[in-house]
């Protein structure tokens, strides 16, 4: 039986790299920039993930990690030479890490609404360092002159190339998706998921359940980095609302439309969520309503986490269980 129920779980996300490995070369270009503004979004849920559905730990100053390596990057690029992935992105985690780690080991030492309040808190100083300086050239934010540029032997992969910075992104999402994959089934995320069910008991069993939830912590701030290099990549201009609360919200509605708990349910809430805000805004699709896209978006969200209160992923499971 556990042969059985293996097997689509290691299909479902090889088929889904599959198909979006041949997109590209079968939708136009603006398709393209949307499903890749989905898969730097799909990073940035799973890195939430990793705090909310396994170790049980909510926030809601997750964006400023995200906000810091768009910045970082940003900042650390050069005026007119094309700047190094190989330097930039570097900068860009051990930057959201190294402020994931000041921010997770002042919070852990507090719980439940206590930690949504510190990291809300802690976020909220870092938006007003970037939009109330010259650091972060104010509210208008800044630009990329040039994009960053990937060298390998032999081959140079510029990232201003709509379908190079597709294919750079993908490979990203599946590493980070593997990457948690493999460190949820191992001794880690056991612990991670033993500390979400009940703490105090893994405490008496023996585990520094402080030091696991500060490595899941700054593991999470530093996939939030790697998701705004690849923001600030693709948009070459940044600007302080990725470090607002409004982008940690957003990211926690995501995981709540895909379904908490489910690596899946991530990168699904994501794509949902994303899809439903530009067919929402959309003045071809919807006409005049296109003005007020957050009302009709927030209802829709309403509607769908009413119907499926455990998320989009739950439409997959059902399907799965009637075909077998």
């Amino acid at each position: 039986m556990t042969g059985q129920t293996a097997v689509p779980t290691c299909i479902v996300p090889l088929a889904c790299a599959v198909v979006l490995a041949l997109l590209p070369w079968l939708v136009p270009p603006y398709q393209q920039d949307l499903i890749v503004k989905i898969m730097i979004f799909a990073i940035f849920a799973l890195s939430l993930e990793l705090l909310v559905g396994t170790t049980g730990l909510v926030s809601l100053g997750h964006a400023a990690f995200f906000g810091i390596g768009a910045y970082v990057t940003a900042l650390a690029s050069p005026q007119h030479d094309p700047g190094s992935v190989w330097v930039l992105l570097p900068l860009a985690l051990l930057s959201a890490a190294s402020y994931a780690l000041v921010v997770g080991a002042l919070s852990l030492r507090t719980k439940g609404l206590y930690f949504i309040m510190v990291t809300l808190a802690f976020a909220q100083m870092a938006y007003f360092v970037f939009h109330d300086t010259q650091l972060g050239g104010g509210s208008d934010g800044i630009f990329l002159n040039t994009r960053p540029v990937l060298s390998l032997p032999g081959l140079t992969v510029e990232l201003d190339d709509k379908r190079a910075i597709y294919y750079v992104v993908l490979l990203a999402l599946a590493v980070t998706y593997g990457l948690l994959a493999l460190l949820l089934r191992a001794r880690f995320g056991r612990v991670l998921a033993g500390i979400r069910v009940n703490e105090q008991r893994m405490r008496a069993a023996g585990f520094a359940t402080y030091g696991y939830k500060l490595t899941a912590f700054v593991l999470a701030g530093m996939l939030a980095g790697l998701a705004g290099f690849f923001m600030a990549a693709k948009d070459a201009a940044v600007n302080p609302e990725l470090l607002s609360w409004h982008e940690s919200g957003v990211v926690l509605l995501m995981l709540i439309l895909g379904g908490i708990g489910h690596l899946r349910g991530a990168v699904i809430g994501a794509a949902g969520f994303v899809l439903l805000k530009e067919f929402f805004s959309s003045h071809g699709l919807v006409g005049a309503m296109a003005d007020h896209w957050q009302l009709t978006l927030g209802v829709s969200i309403i509607v769908f986490v009413a119907w499926l209160p455990k998320g989009f992923i739950v439409l997959g499971e059902r399907l799965w269980s009637q075909r077998r």
